[in-house]
């Protein structure tokens, strides 16, 4: 028996090396796709005058804050994780604690993209190194995650302030627009990612028809859709918008029933009843990328009329988000088109239109507010007309509700859909139906 006399193989002289079967386990992304990636980025780079990226990442809005490390360097971690990207060198990733590194840090038995993976033991680290690199006095890209609900970038002042001290020459700017320009269309790899993303938010769809039963609590229902995810290959990603409750209730009396909760509003311990709606709204992930799915369940078999007329308007405006979501379009076309059916109705919505997303959500561009209403960054303000190209990814956001019925009660539907030359491809094919979970008995 060979006996280690080092925590880290490689210094003790041996030939043992990182295992890689856990890649055959784990969502991968090609060489191939890689070299795409940092080609463009470099170029980016000489064009912006910077001489290096460094992507300062944590994990703020549900893990999104590592969107742009994950699409450069193929790695994640909630653990401490930044990296250097070079013009002409291989980059550098910091990552955990030191005994999260020993024997060694597992990021290498996850990926090929990087290798030089060392712990992450402070920002004087990253500074020391780009010293070393002759870099110091360079200009010198911040990268960290924006989105159209998260637009304050994601640079923590003490860490940017600590580095503004540690290289007082460098001229440290704000490069995330970079990353954000360079993902707005995805590649056949990462719809590739998308599709399984998709699969698995249908497989999740199932899940909450079948379990929302009369007795079942709202935090089961919660705990085994999240459970459907990951015993499907996702990653735990606990993006549930949740929400339940009578449909038929007193007249004096809001429910919360036409868009889903955030936690910890939701799970509840309320056991669910016969009569009751479930809506919600989830992010299925896989490989770090993320597909929209919402859907509405009624705990019975007899959905009142009007509860199925709402549906049926949600499945008119999710048809014609499809049709329009094509190569040339506009974006005003796109939610025009999508929003007539409601107005025909005479419905009234909590969100009506459709976000981009991918490694974050929602992305650039979104559309879902009513023009004036909300941020402009979530209205479609000056971004009308802004035109539709091959590859760009969307979920629908179809939150509707019948005001001459009931003010507190809607459905919510939506698939994911990626912007194609004739009409938009549907990666969930979310049930046309309204859900109702007595059939399931």
């Amino acid at each position: 028996m060979t006996t280690l006399t080092s925590n880290d193989p490689m210094s003790a002289g041996l030939a043992a090396r990182p295992t890689r079967v856990p890649m055959q386990y784990l969502p991968q992304l090609s060489l191939e796709e890689r070299g795409r990636r940092w080609d463009r980025l470099r170029k980016l780079m000489i064009a912006g005058r910077f001489d290096a990226l460094v992507f300062l990442t944590n994990d703020i809005f549900w893990d999104m804050g590592m969107a742009n490390m994950r699409y450069i360097f193929h790695v994640a971690s909630k653990v401490s994780l930044y990296g250097l990207f070079l013009l002409d060198d291989a980059p550098v990733v910091w990552n955990s604690t030191p005994h999260m590194n020993k024997p060694y840090n597992f990021l290498k038995s996850m990926q090929e993209w990087v290798h030089d993976i060392r712990p992450f033991q402070g920002l004087g680290a990253i500074a020391a190194e780009l010293r070393d690199r002759n870099l110091d006095g360079s200009r010198i890209g911040l990268v960290g995650y924006t989105s159209t609900i998260q637009t304050v970038p994601t640079l923590l002042a003490g860490e940017v302030e600590a580095l503004r001290k540690a290289l007082p020459h460098a001229e440290l700017a704000d490069a995330g627009a970079l990353l954000e320009q360079m993902r707005l269309v995805k590649s056949p790899e990462e719809i590739g990612m998308l599709r399984r993303a998709a699969a698995i938010g249908r497989t999740v769809v199932n899940t909450m028809v079948e379990k929302a039963q009369p007795g079942v609590t709202e935090a089961e229902l919660f705990a085994e859709m999240i459970r459907t995810q990951i015993a499907n290959g996702g990653e735990p990603n606990i993006f549930n918008l949740l929400a339940s409750g009578p449909v038929e209730h007193p007249s004096d009396e809001l429910w919360h029933l036409l868009h889903g909760l955030d936690q910890p509003q939701a799970p509840s311990m309320r056991p669910l009843k016969e009569g009751d709606i479930v809506i919600s709204e989830w992010h299925s992930k896989y490989g770090g990328y993320l597909a929209h799915t919402e859907y509405t369940v009624y705990v019975g078999t007899s959905a009142p009329a009007q509860l199925h007329d709402i549906f049926k308007v949600c499945v008119e405006c999710l048809d014609a988000s499809r049709e329009h979501f094509k190569v040339g379009n506009t974006l005003r076309n796109v939610w025009e088109a999508c929003r007539r059916p409601c107005e025909r109705a005479g419905y009234g919505f909590v969100e009506l239109g459709f976000h981009a997303m991918g490694l974050g959500s929602p992305e650039f561009p979104t559309v879902i507010y009513a023009s004036g209403e909300g941020p402009p960054a979530l209205n479609g303000s000056r971004i009308g007309d802004l035109v539709l190209e091959d590859g760009m990814t969307f979920g629908n956001n179809l939150d509707i509700y019948n005001p001459k019925w009931k003010l507190d009660v809607g459905c919510m539907l939506s698939d994911f859909m990626v912007v194609r030359e004739r009409e938009g491809e549907l990666l969930v094919n979310t049930p046309r139906v309204l859900g109702e979970s007595g059939k399931y008995k």
